[in-house]
């Protein structure tokens, strides 16, 4: 059984992922500090897998501790890197914790890849390193423009260095980065789901949060862009699609036949949909009528992004099967198992 280190595994990407690698006969190995994260995702782990995930709680950001549980997993032949603080607004306001934990944190991996001999990465990367695009839909030969934050920042940074380490390396070591969406939605068990600490800064769980009635309101951040509707566009994915991507994008470098040591991959629908677009698919998929009201663009967003997944769908031969109202209805199933506890 092959051993996947998971870094960040008990986010609420990196849960689903785990899942799918047991299902696929991985054994995976999860370190998470729980800055963002809560450790009662592995009771929800072990309720849909019907076995209990390994979980070091290490901050990948130390030196010395992220050395010792590399070394002591030396046998892993692969490494999925989720681990980083990844709010738009909260990177703007804090910019220093920002660039610390994500890059510390990525170089550190890297050095345990190289010392333990793990040749294999796949990164958790973002649809902002496009920062604000000029013609949509994105491609990844798209230009990487100036980022509008600094998580997009963080994330253009860290594609750079993975490209660097690998270019100075030798060719065993293999690499993609996954340029992500807007992940939305939940396990169709819901027995995990996306659980943010605080106030949400994503849109769905700040919609679910509102309907359940723990947020008295949900403020739609711009109606005046240049949109048809005057709200933001995003390409929204099922976190299911986006784990199943993680797994076929894993066996795609694991192939030896595959000689190409790094490249990107979007991954989205290929679907814009706004604001108001998912607050319709919420009501409808649910029932449940939604108070919102419109606020000020908040500084750092783009006014409209999608994906174009060619490349991915050719590559991997993955597809996404989830529609919008599959991505609200799972989400408020979480939200309501999630207040039953």
């Amino acid at each position: 059984m092959k051993k996947i280190i998971v870094t960040g595994g008990t986010g609420y990407i990196g849960s689903h992922v785990v899942i799918d690698l047991v299902n696929k006969g991985y054994q995976p190995v999860i370190v998470d500090n729980l800055s963002n994260s809560n450790i009662n995702v592995l009771d929800g782990i072990e309720a849909i897998c019907g076995q209990r995930v390994e979980h070091s709680n290490i901050d990948l950001c130390h030196e010395e501790d992220t050395k010792a549980f590399f070394k002591s997993h030396s046998d892993s032949v692969g490494i999925i890197h989720f681990a980083a603080l990844k709010a738009v607004g909260e990177s703007v306001e804090q910019p220093n914790r920002y660039y610390r934990n994500n890059l510390v944190s990525l170089l550190n991996t890297l050095d345990g890849m190289t010392e333990n001999n793990i040749e294999h990465l796949i990164f958790s990367s973002s649809c902002t390193v496009y920062g604000n695009p000029d013609v949509l839909p994105v491609t990844e030969k798209s230009p990487i423009k100036n980022a509008t934050s600094p998580y997009g920042n963080t994330k253009q940074i860290g594609e750079e260095i993975i490209s660097d380490f690998l270019h100075s390396a030798d060719n065993k070591y293999k690499a993609l980065s996954l340029r992500y969406f807007n992940p939305v939605g939940a396990h169709e068990s819901a027995h995990i789901g996306e659980l943010p600490i605080g106030v949400p800064s994503n849109l769905m769980p700040y919609i679910t949060q509102t309907a359940i009635g723990i947020r008295e309101c949900l403020s739609i951040f711009g109606n005046d862009y240049d949109t048809p509707d005057g709200t933001a566009i995003r390409d929204y994915i099922h976190v299911s699609d986006l784990a199943d991507a993680h797994v076929m994008a894993l066996e795609h470098i694991l192939d030896q036949s595959n000689s190409l040591s790094y490249d990107t991959l979007n991954l989205g629908t290929g679907t814009g949909y706004s604001v108001n677009d998912v607050v319709k698919s919420f009501e409808k998929s649910t029932g449940e009528k939604l108070n919102y009201k419109y606020a000020p663009r908040r500084e750092g967003d783009v006014p409209a992004i999608y994906a174009d997944n060619t490349k991915t769908t050719k590559i991997l031969g993955w597809k996404p099967k989830y529609s919008l109202d599959d991505m609200t209805s799972s989400a408020w199933k979480w939200e309501c198992e999630l207040r039953k506890a």
